[in-house]
């Protein structure tokens, strides 16, 4: 969980390639398009452990983890060394419209006088449940900042571009303009449970924030972690050095008695009041044309989603 400067990393990234290069030798970097990105010089080739590095990041060694079977496919042999970066990889441009750097996004947020930021990570449109934590969030902080994850994710997840525009349609009209912004967060899922959720803290910490809501089974994938793992590993973690507050949440549901969100927390009425509805149940029903119940999803996005699904299955 540290980097050898003491420094909190969680998860390593690194660069594997089957290139016959030794100590100086320079590597030219290019983006999946073709499109030139820079050249790294060549310090170190090694040899990772995947099954030790499996273990230990993913807590298994399963083939069927998206983790596991990522870090098998890209190999053992690795190459590091210092990097010269020319030019980004490209993004569609729904992405582009909201692609900020760390150092815009740190100004953006001086500029509207914002101090106590908390960020939202995901990867999915955001339904009621998450519209109630983001809020909850936002009323101990001057403003909210949605910063979706744009870069590889699991088969069957939504697409990048279908999500922006319902992130767009919340925004403009379920969030005060004053006090929410939207960016992008242009890296790739790992699906590494409790440890990247605190990888995702740290980037959001270098992006400004002050806070980061960790919800229920943050980064998690099938059975493979417990339901609050993802809270539990920032006991262990002194928040002075990791430089930004965790903000921790139940899961939440719809009470019928209630007439809104709640938690176990804040809510009194039996199970038989609540409705849960699973991102696969949710998923289902888009791909048949039948629109979530409006206590799950805003009907401007549920709207977007079935449009969407449509297309996609025609």
């Amino acid at each position: 969980m540290r980097l050898t400067s003491g420094q909190i990393w969680p998860i390593p990234i690194t660069l594997q390639a089957d290139l016959d290069v030794s100590e100086g030798d320079v590597v030219e970097l290019s983006a999946p398009n073709g499109k030139e990105l820079g050249r790294l010089t060549v310090e170190e080739v090694w040899e990772r452990d995947v099954d030790l590095e499996a273990e230990n990041v993913y807590r298994t060694t399963d083939d069927e983890h998206p983790g596991v079977a990522a870090i098998r496919q890209e190999g053992a042999r690795s190459i590091a060394g210092r990097i010269e970066a020319d030019a980004l990889p490209d993004h569609d441009e729904a992405f582009m419209r909201r692609y900020q750097t760390p150092e815009e996004s740190r100004q953006a947020f001086a500029d509207r006088g914002w101090r106590r930021i908390v960020a939202f990570q995901t990867r999915n449109p955001i339904h009621r449940a998450h519209e109630y934590l983001t809020k909850a969030a936002l009323e101990i902080c001057d403003g909210l900042y949605i910063h979706p994850l744009i870069g590889e994710t699991k088969k069957g997840d939504i697409p990048a571009e279908v999500r922006m525009r319902c992130y767009e349609v919340l925004m403009d009209n379920y969030y005060h303009p004053e006090h929410v912004m939207l960016g992008v967060n242009p890296g790739k899922m790992h699906y590494a449970g409790p440890r990247e959720a605190v990888l995702h803290a740290i980037i959001r910490r270098n992006y400004g924030c002050t806070h980061f809501i960790v919800g229920r089974d943050h980064a998690g994938v099938g059975d493979y972690y417990g339901t609050y793992d993802a809270q539990r590993i920032f006991d262990d973690i002194d928040l002075n050095e990791l430089g930004i507050t965790p903000l921790f949440f139940e899961h939440t549901f719809w009470c019928h008695e209630c007439e809104g969100m709640g938690s176990a927390k804040t809510c009194p009425h039996p199970s038989e009041s609540h409705l849960f509805l699973s991102g696969t149940k949710v998923r289902e029903m888009l791909a048949n044309g039948e629109k979530p119940p409006h206590e799950f999803s805003r009907d401007e996005v549920a709207e977007i989603l079935i449009d969407a699904f449509r297309k996609e299955n025609d």
